[in-house]
């Protein structure tokens, strides 16, 4: 018999068959893989692509030069379910980000989760400690995003509901920021008997303050206009903050800011105290804004706390600059002790100013401005002397093209008065929603989370209303239902064989 008709031989043609068809399905799966991971393409179905970046978004990662570590202190196992929803929404925005970043040597968005409480030390190393945020690094250069930061809400008190997801806009704002090897300066002027970020005293100090702005990747500079000829070119791009001055400004010094405002469209902070004589009159007059030597007295039960100080809860929506949405979606209110009134100037102003004038924090109806509040007696409203009615605290103004009729200007000054400073004192600071306005007052001035056109994505819901019984009909479907339907499917297939 020949090897070849022998059954030797059959079986090492049956053998050497069964090992090509291993090696060419080895190789079909490589090929495949290799083909998945070289040359994939993704679709999105979703209505309002929820798994896709936006055009502006994947041209800025293109150009990014810089790893970006985000770290996300969320956890998806929390009690609170608004938070777990946060991290599922943040967590799956951020794949995209990384997915898109994939492969590259440098200008990578490298994603991280960490547990404050069960990983201190690795929290520690990263200079870590609060939860339930994100913190995006890039270098020396850091910035920590609240939940607040993600979403845009509507309501009041117990029927507020978030609206959209702003995750995308306010996530590539902030990796711009990071990114960018240039940190924007916010300059305090001193010279006047300001409060001062580097004071650690608890009344006159801002170092909490100091603290969170360079979180947020703020570089604070101290500035003396007496010892300058103008203010620094790199405070076109940031901010100049003067706090509590207990001095009257020099004419120069005032015109150095009117012109910082008027011709280089800069953006200042004004905080004032009652009492206080600051010489900034012409400025103010300026961009429609007065400050009155008013003490507000408000005698309504909400606008005081237990400690008698005042508490602000009256905050006047701004669909422009947004600076009180988070304020009124959580119902915070802002406590300070001693505030004077400031208002917008309807009277003086110019109906062709170019000038948008708004209050964001006023009083109640029941509140009055005291002008004899140095004498120590006790307060009582004085007709034809005092103000009366819902006063303002904090004004903003905005030129919204420049004056005498000149074309349109793309960028315009910026003006924020408070009537306190007392809100952002070491010991204010973290009360009620007083950090909260603060910042978002900061972020409006330095245009930041605001320059991006990305569209916002609808928060989506759906809602299940089941009555007792149909519930229980629910439940009766299936467990009895689909598997009855299945053993039927059974039984007929059986005696169709059977047959």
């Amino acid at each position: 018999m020949n090897f070849a008709d022998s059954f030797r031989a059959a079986r090492w043609i049956r053998f050497t068959n069964l090992i090509l068809q291993a090696v060419l399905w080895l190789a079909l799966f490589g090929g495949l893989n290799y083909i998945a991971l070289n040359h994939t393409s993704r679709f999105d179905l979703t209505k309002n692509r929820r798994h896709s970046l936006s055009a502006e978004t994947k041209s800025y990662l293109d150009r990014l030069e810089r790893d970006v570590k985000v770290v996300v202190t969320l956890t998806e196992d929390n009690e609170n379910e608004e938070v777990a929803q946060a991290y599922r929404d943040i967590t799956g925005l951020l794949r995209e980000y990384s997915y898109a970043t994939r492969g590259r040597e440098k200008g990578r968005i490298i994603v991280h989760g960490i547990n404050v409480y069960q990983n201190r030390r690795e929290a520690e190393e990263l200079g870590i400690d609060q939860p339930n945020s994100v913190v995006l690094i890039c270098g020396e250069h850091r910035r920590v995003m609240p939940l607040s930061e993600f979403y845009r809400v509507a309501g009041r008190g117990k029927e507020v509901h978030k609206e959209s997801f702003l995750g995308e806009s306010a996530l590539t704002a902030a990796i711009l920021d990071v990114s960018n090897p240039d940190k924007k300066k916010i300059y305090f002027i001193a010279g006047h008997g300001e409060m001062r970020p580097d004071d650690t005293s608890r009344v006159r100090g801002l170092s909490q303050l100091a603290f969170e702005l360079r979180q947020r990747n703020y570089e604070l500079v101290g500035l003396d206009l007496r010892l300058v000829q103008k203010i620094p070119a790199d405070a076109d791009h940031g901010v100049i903050i003067i706090a509590s001055p207990q001095n009257r400004f020099q004419p120069a010094e005032e015109e150095m800011l009117r012109n910082f405002l008027q011709t280089r469209a800069g953006r200042v902070i004004l905080m004032l105290d009652p009492g206080r004589s600051h010489g900034l009159e012409n400025l103010l007059f300026d961009w429609g804004v007065i400050a009155y030597d008013k003490l507000i007295i408000d005698p309504d039960p909400r606008s005081l706390t237990e400690a008698n100080d005042l508490r602000f809860w009256n905050f006047l929506p701004d669909p422009t600059s947004h600076i009180t949405d988070s304020l009124l979606s959580n119902g915070l209110a802002v406590i300070v002790s001693p505030a004077a009134v400031v208002i917008g100037d309807e009277l003086g102003r110019s109906s062709n100013d170019g000038l948008n004038v708004k209050k964001l924090v006023a009083t109640s109806d029941k509140a009055w401005g005291e002008s004899d509040y140095r004498s120590g007696t006790r307060f009582e409203y004085t007709p034809g002397q005092d103000l009366k009615g819902q006063l303002g605290v904090m004004v903003i103004s905005e030129r919204t093209q420049p004056a005498n009729n000149l074309p349109l200007s793309v960028r315009g000054g910026r003006l924020a008065v408070f009537g306190t400073a007392d809100l952002i004192s070491n010991n204010r600071i973290f009360s009620g929603g007083n950090l909260n306005l603060f910042l978002a007052t900061v972020n409006w001035a330095t245009d930041r989370d605001t320059q991006l056109n990305i569209p916002a994505r609808p928060v989506q819901r759906f809602q299940l209303s089941l009555s007792q019984e149909e519930l229980m009909r629910l439940r009766l479907g299936l467990l009895l239902g689909v598997p009855g339907i299945v053993a039927l499917l059974g039984f007929v297939v059986y005696f169709t064989r059977r047959n």
